[in-house]
């Protein structure tokens, strides 16, 4: 970069990117274990409307950054998203692309953007500890806005309060838990076409499968890359950013919360972004991406002062056939997190950065 360009905010990612040379792998994290203090929200379409609705494949197969534990009530982006995703079934599985995928990592890891995601890892590793049992719940409340798509063209909805209740047991389960949302409390169905119930993995990370994840950031992407479902003509790597994005936020042990942050740094086509707002219009430090091939962009939205998880946003950076550029996807803000021992209850306290 021209030095005459550059500005302050630019000039500060330099000495960050200093400080951490020169070898950001053997960065190191404490040994304890910790829990951060935030319940995981993941999207679960109730299988019997799922059936009954053929997804529109021609529309981009949008993933909201953190899905949410809702019942499919109207086709959203998110809910076609994963519909397509399901169809096309395909997970990736042995080493082929790996050894090139590595070689694109290590070149971004001293991007603008890496600087500002090791300075969230180190955040998230020194959240407070928390004991969560299997047979609790993690509590979430949020504010969301989302665009449905039946008919054919992005209706964003007004801003709504969302509550859930997320079993931690390992599964398989039938019933995930509960969600309320405008005063109506249903059931969480299990994954479409898990018929023996849904596992803990991927679709429905409990704190305990989240802690046996490696921790070393390399490791950790080498199997993001292999497990995270792939849809025809996506970005693998926008389909793995916004895998880890479905992940923030979450009852995560602070060394794999840390991990998935420096996993993230790796991802090609990562940037950072000081002009990112939550759905309650919070402004923040910005982690976004780009998914060039259907012109969205997911942004990821963390507070400036202690680097928390805030929120994210997903909109069109060019015109489709379902909405302008700027249309927005999916916002979501963060409100209040707890555990708590039965599905359908408040916590006492609530608190948003996982620290009840």
């Amino acid at each position: 970069m021209n030095d005459r360009h550059a500005c302050p905010e630019r000039h500060d990612d330099r000495e960050e990117i200093a400080r951490l040379l020169p070898a950001p792998a053997d960065w190191d994290l404490p040994r304890a274990q910790h829990l951060r203090h935030k319940d995981l929200l993941m999207r679960h379409i109730d299988r019997d409307q799922a059936e009954n609705t053929t997804p529109d494949t021609t529309a981009a197969p949008v993933r909201r950054a953190r899905p949410l534990l809702r019942p499919a009530l109207v086709a959203s982006a998110a809910a076609l998203a994963l519909a397509a995703a399901g169809t096309t079934g395909a997970v990736l599985s042995g080493n082929g692309g790996h050894d090139d995928a590595a070689a694109r990592h290590a070149a971004t890891d001293m991007r603008p953007a890496a600087a500002l995601l090791h300075r969230i890892s180190n955040a998230a590793a020194h959240h407070g500890t928390l004991t969560v049992r299997d047979d609790q719940f993690a509590y979430t409340r949020e504010k969301v806005r989302e665009a449905d798509l039946t008919s054919g063209k992005a209706v964003v909805s007004p801003l709504k309060d969302y509550e859930s209740w997320v079993s931690q047991k390992p599964g398989p389960l039938h019933t995930l838990g509960l969600i309320r949302a405008d005063g109506e409390t249903l059931p969480i169905n299990a994954e479409l076409g898990d018929t023996k119930g849904t596992p803990a993995g991927l679709s429905r990370p409990t704190y305990h499968w989240l802690a046996a994840l490696p921790t070393d950031p390399d490791k950790l992407l080498a199997y993001l890359y292999a497990k995270t479902p792939a849809a025809e003509g996506r970005e693998r790597d926008q389909a793995v950013f916004e895998q880890i994005g479905s992940l923030l936020g979450g009852l995560t042990p602070p060394r794999t919360a840390a991990a998935l942050y420096q996993a993230a740094a790796k991802i090609p086509g990562v940037d950072r972004s000081s002009r990112v707002r939550d759905a309650i219009g919070r402004q923040g430090l910005g982690i976004v991406r780009d998914d060039t091939r259907y012109g969205v962009r997911t942004e990821w939205v963390f507070d400036a002062k202690d680097y928390s998880f805030l929120g994210s946003r997903s909109y069109l950076t060019k015109d489709a056939p379902y909405g302008k550029a700027g249309t927005l996807l999916s916002s979501t803000a963060e409100l209040a997190h707890a555990v708590v021992d039965k599905a359908g209850a408040r916590p006492a306290a609530e608190d948003r950065t996982g620290t009840a």
